[in-house]
């Protein structure tokens, strides 16, 4: 059983179409997943989305991208909205200079937020970063120096120095289906790096399709070809990275109810997972 830990199950793409998606995870043995909140101000979506299945949790936090609109949010209403049972991570916030749609000043300023918002409930901080290897760095190394905080770097596309680092920081370090794309051997030299017991798989989605769905709409029954290709990084079997990134999974993230695992029963029927 594999769980996606980051996907955007409250987006367009999934509203006419969401219980086939979901029972489409089921069956690739996708076991949980987490939909992620990219606006505090539309937590309230994100929750619904969640509590429309046991196997569904969710995260409160601001995207990057919308740190300038959210940018009076405290961090004490983060901890406050966490409390909900069904929320198990803080995010996603981070940096991202690729598409600007933020000031860095703000989205430094949210990622501080957040990153005391996770040592405080000991939530995971699902991290965004993109194009700014540097500046997360600079942060992340900061910020611990205040006090340890659980997190991941999610849908990871950044160098060496990042994601090494980050693991000696405590933090995990997540991959989506970027690599399995042909242009990404350096990405998937850093995954063969990692150590196992901090790797994460997830889908993005609906973003970022793996092979053999690059261009289609992601959706978290995909995630299984990104752990395959994992496993041939590493050189083990899938139900190896398998096990290995589940058995990850629930340890940083804690509130998260292993019993609720949705796995296959006899004539395709469904049952908790032990």
């Amino acid at each position: 059983m594999l769980v996606d830990h980051h996907c955007h199950l409250d987006f367009p793409q999934f509203e006419t179409d969401f219980d086939s998606v979901i029972r489409r995870a089921h069956g690739n043995g996708v076991g949980m997943m987490v939909t992620i909140s990219t606006r505090i101000r539309q937590f309230e979506r994100v929750l619904a989305v969640a509590e429309r299945s046991d196997s569904v949790y969710c995260s409160v936090g601001t995207h990057p991208h919308n740190a300038d609109e959210e940018r009076g949010i405290a961090t004490e209403e983060i901890v406050r909205m966490s409390h909900h049972p069904k929320v198990v991570a803080i995010g996603e916030a981070g940096l991202d200079y690729f598409y600007k749609r933020s000031s860095p000043e703000a989205q430094a300023e949210g990622f501080r937020r957040h990153i005391a918002a996770a040592r405080e409930t000991g939530l995971p901080l699902e991290i965004h970063t993109r194009d700014a290897d540097a500046d997360t760095l600079a942060i992340l190394e900061d910020e611990h120096a205040k006090g340890a905080f659980p997190a991941v770097l999610h849908c990871f596309t950044g160098g060496r120095e990042l994601a090494m680092r980050a693991v000696e920081l405590g933090l995990y370090v997540s991959f989506s289906g970027v690599i399995t794309f042909k242009k990404s051997e350096a990405l998937r030299e850093i995954a063969r790096e990692v150590p196992t017991d901090r790797l994460l798989v997830e889908t993005d989605a609906p973003f970022l399709a793996p092979d053999p769905f690059r261009g289609k709409p992601n959706e978290p029954s995909y995630v299984m070809h990104t752990a395959a290709a994992l496993a041939d990084i590493k050189g083990v079997s899938l139900a190896d990275i398998s096990t290995a990134t589940t058995d990850n999974f629930f340890r940083l993230y804690t509130k998260a109810n292993r019993g609720l695992m949705f796995a296959a029963g006899p004539n395709g029927g469904g049952v908790a997972a032990a």
